[in-house]
């Protein structure tokens, strides 16, 4: 750990709510009257008692500690409810802990909702002097960064329209370019730029690095793996509340796509009914890879092609149905996505078990490990399916394009490319 001052110290933080659970069925109000004298002594029974099931605990963080430093660029990963929001609320001091502590030095900056901090009412113009004064700003300070606002926004035509009026996009371009233009020494951002176009998410990471750049600190929470891999050098992984993982941002990242993925080179859905994943329409039954011999395998060698599987069961006669796959790499960068509609757009599926399977040559991707993502929908209508990073596999380093020394190649791709040798001059 670096020995530079801290700009964010976590000491056993927790964070519980109280769940309530089930629902109160309809009373006459005779019964409602006569019960009312009752309730606060039944409340206390159930609060101690842990109400019968009525009333549960849910710590959304535990014991947490941290320490970021000063100009550090650190990406929270976690699944959906591993506490990611939760912390940055209590450090943006919205949400308080139940036990201990935060300590941040410096201004915070904060963007984890569309509209955190504006007042619907206000304009856009008096909205960025708003939030420039919850910072500390002089008007002198907002004013001389208000061009520059306005300009990475894209609200100029709608400058002294009131907030309450904008679109999502509108919104969350305005929120992050006051968050990141105003000069807080502590950015704070959650995954609402997902809100914005490829384009605007683009610019988002570049102001990102640049704020990095001038020794800011900035705490990313994202699902994107790319994009933490591509920003932050170190990586903490939340799961139930806790830190799993700290450390290098490839390498916890690698950690928490292969903890989703089987790595047995199969995996199967046993529908009961209910489990597997589908609709009335289709359930899916199973992910293999195969390797070039078609055995099912999880290590494959690189100079050879492999094939990927999905298996699944058609229940109703249908047109029009998707399956495909998403290829993703160590780091979370997608590297292909293909449906079988690709070659068959006008297939008709009566019941039946079905297989749809895609070749991937050989000599194309680089050593290491790779994620398979796998969907059925109905185009632009529809979603049957969704599994995200189910299956893992890996390629060996058994020659190829380079293989014959170690020459360290780095990238995802590793194609054998047509070269010529000329001598030109003697």
């Amino acid at each position: 750990m670096s020995e530079a001052t801290p700009a964010i110290v976590v000491e056993n933080l927790s964070k519980r709510y109280r769940i309530s659970q089930g629902v109160a069925a309809y009373r006459t109000l005779r019964e409602s009257l006569s019960n009312l004298a009752m309730w606060p002594l039944r409340r206390l029974g159930r609060l101690r008692s842990g109400g019968d099931g009525q009333v549960q605990d849910f710590w959304a963080l535990k014991d947490l500690n941290l320490r970021i430093d000063t100009g550090e660029v650190v990406g929270v990963i976690g699944r959906n409810g591993a506490g990611k929001s939760t912390l940055l609320k209590i450090l943006s001091r919205i949400t308080r802990p139940t036990t201990g502590r935060a300590i941040l030095n410096g201004r915070v900056g904060s963007l984890l909702e569309v509209g955190t901090g504006f007042h619907p009412e206000l304009s856009g113009r008096e909205n960025i002097y708003l939030n420039g004064a919850i910072l500390g700003m002089s008007r002198r300070e907002i004013a001389a960064k208000f061009d520059q606002i306005v300009q990475f926004a894209e609200i100029e035509q709608f400058l002294d329209t009131p907030v309450k009026r904008y679109s999502s996009g509108m919104y969350v371009r305005l929120a992050f370019a006051v968050a990141a233009h105003l000069e807080p020494e502590i950015l704070l951002v959650d995954e609402v730029l997902a809100v914005g176009d490829a384009s605007f998410q683009r610019r988002c990471l570049g102001k990102m690095s640049q704020v990095s750049r001038q020794g800011r600190t900035i705490l990313f929470v994202s699902h994107n793996m790319g994009a933490i891999t591509r920003l932050c050098r170190r990586a903490i992984w939340l799961d139930r509340g806790q830190v799993r993982q700290s450390g290098d941002a490839e390498t916890v990242v690698a950690s928490y796509l292969r903890s989703g993925a089987e790595q047995a080179g199969e995996v199967m859905f046993h529908d009961n009914g209910q489990k597997a994943p589908g609709s009335e329409y289709i359930r899916l039954e199973a992910i293999r890879v195969r390797g070039s011999d078609g055995v099912v395998t999880a290590t494959l060698d690189v100079r050879r092609p492999f094939t990927l599987e999905v298996q699944y069961r058609i229940l109703r006669r249908t047109s029009n149905l998707r399956v495909g796959v998403r290829l993703m790499a160590h780091d979370g960068t997608v590297l292909l996505s293909s449906t079988d509609m690709d070659q068959n757009e006008d297939l008709v599926r009566e019941p039946g078990v079905y297989v749809s399977r895609c070749t991937v040559p050989g000599e194309l991707l680089n050593y290491g490990q790779y994620f398979v993502s796998v969907g059925c929908d109905f185009p632009m209508v529809r979603t049957h399916f969704a599994v995200d990073q189910g299956l893992a596999f890996q390629i060996e380093q058994t020659g190829g394009a380079g293989g014959h020394i170690s020459d360290g190649r780095g990238g995802v791709l590793r194609m054998s490319l047509p070269w010529t040798v000329q001598r030109i001059e003697s």
